[in-house]
């Protein structure tokens, strides 16, 4: 059964032009949500080798950066949640605190679901939806994680909007993220290593180049972390802590909502 849904899902995401998906927002999620499907089975590796093996360390930073500033929260969400990591670990951090994972992937859910057990933590609950509609009420949730997540979204202003209104004022938000970098000739060489590494392991794992070339397409069509700071500070939120690594490649935010959200 697993097979086939994969399977399923590569036909789907063959089936798109990928370029012109990317342009139009109206589209965008076609191409995300069973790209994802696919490669949920392997996506843990991928986030290892794309991540040139840093992966766990910058979400342990988000976390501690989360947690800092959030040590009394009692409802989290963890946006793009893929398999669970970022929500996982921010409700061993915080006893007090339940998480609701949601991600559009229906396949990266049944391995998040599979973990809980396996964690022996039972304040984490996964719910199939993506960040344009959040299963939450208005100002109601005290904490929220995206982990390689407003990259991905057809409408970037829109999901952090949509942030802005499940989260209580004083609320944090914190995001880690790939971002397009400011150097130009480090943009070009760090584009060339991801497109290229993406397209070969794509034909290796799937005979698909682009299933993960796209990362770099998504990169490339994203902003830089100084312009996503900015667009967090116009939609009701006011950046307490911005780290960049990989000279920009990368980017870790903590917000927190204001009262004028």
């Amino acid at each position: 059964m697993v097979i086939e849904q994969t399977n399923d899902a590569l036909a789907r995401f063959r089936a798109q032009d990928l370029d012109a998906a990317m342009a139009d927002a109206s589209r965008k999620q076609g191409v995300v949500t069973p790209m994802f499907d696919v490669i949920a089975p392997r996506y843990d590796a991928f986030t290892q080798l794309f991540s040139f093996g840093m992966d766990a360390s910058w979400k342990q930073n988000l976390i501690d950066a989360v947690v800092l500033h959030a040590p009394h929260a009692h409802r989290g969400l963890d946006v793009a949640c893929g398999t669970g990591d970022l929500g996982f670990a921010l409700a061993a951090r915080l006893p007090q605190l339940r998480v609701t994972g949601v991600d559009p992937s229906a396949e990266m859910l049944v391995i998040a679901n599979q973990r809980i057990a396996a964690r022996g933590i039972e304040r984490v609950n996964f719910h199939l939806g993506d960040m344009a509609t959040l299963p939450a009420t208005d100002a109601s949730v005290d904490v929220i994680t995206a982990g390689y997540g407003f990259r991905n979204v057809p409408d970037l202003e829109a999901a952090v909007r949509e942030c802005a209104r499940v989260l209580r004022p004083g609320g944090t938000l914190g995001s880690l993220d790939f971002f397009l970098p400011q150097n130009t000739a480090w943009r070009a060489l760090f584009l060339w290593y991801l497109r290229t590494s993406g397209n070969v392991v794509g034909w290796w794992w799937h005979r698909t180049p682009a299933i993960y070339g796209y990362i770099a397409r998504s990169i490339n069509a994203f902003v830089t972390a100084r312009d996503f700071t900015a667009l967090l500070q116009r939609n009701g939120f006011r950046v307490v802590e911005q780290r960049t690594m990989l000279l920009g490649g990368m980017g870790l935010h903590v917000a927190v909502r204001t009262d004028s959200a």
